[in-house]
């Protein structure tokens, strides 16, 4: 199984950090993102949306980090990682779209603006950051994981940006709920690292 890998990229790091959580073994492809490899074939006619990560596994390949989540933890780590009963399901589906959204719009667009000088409007990343973070932090204030009591993929795809939130100017802080959210996510067996966290 292969990973097409970017090591700064939060979003390919949250496959790296479920594979190593739950045991799954990843050859990872290192691609020369800054030369636009992945703009080209045959990167580009694995995923026409020309982002990373992309994973390919036998005959399957698939593009977008929650997507490759879904898929880990359904085919190599059962429910104890993705919970199969509907409210489960619906639990960690509601924050692998929180990650893919809100997210992605502020803490990590943030980072992009600052650490690799992104053309984005800076100040409607922190508008949106200011929003998600408190209802993050307030939910962590009754909750020791973000769904179902207990580590999941769900975790794994809100983890990334969150601790990385400092490289785009952004200050944890405020939020002693989140600060022990990441210190129980490092102390996690297997926990592996990357880059800023």
């Amino acid at each position: 199984m292969k990973l097409y890998n970017l090591e700064l990229s939060g979003n390919c790091y949250k496959v790296r950090l479920f594979a190593a959580l739950a045991g799954i073994s990843l050859e990872l492809a290192p691609v020369d993102f800054m030369a636009g490899e992945h703009k080209r074939s045959p990167l580009i006619d694995l995923n026409p949306w020309g982002e990373l990560p992309i994973l390919q596994d036998g005959p399957v390949t698939l593009r977008d980090s929650q997507a490759i989540l879904v898929y880990l933890g359904s085919r190599y780590a059962g429910e104890e990682w993705l919970p199969k009963d509907p409210a489960g399901l619906a639990q960690v589906t509601q924050w692998l779209s929180t990650s893919a959204n809100e997210i992605q719009n502020g803490p990590c667009a943030a980072r992009l603006v600052d650490k690799f000088g992104f053309a984005i409007d800076k100040a409607q990343t922190l508008a949106r950051t200011d929003r998600i973070l408190p209802l993050i932090d307030r939910h962590l204030s009754t909750h020791q994981w973000l769904a179902v009591d207990r580590p999941t993929i769900a975790d794994c795809a809100v983890f990334p940006y969150v601790a990385l939130s400092h490289e785009g100017g952004i200050s944890l802080d405020p939020y002693p709920h989140i600060q022990a959210w990441i210190e129980r996510v490092k102390a996690l067996p297997k926990f592996q690292s990357m880059p800023g966290v």
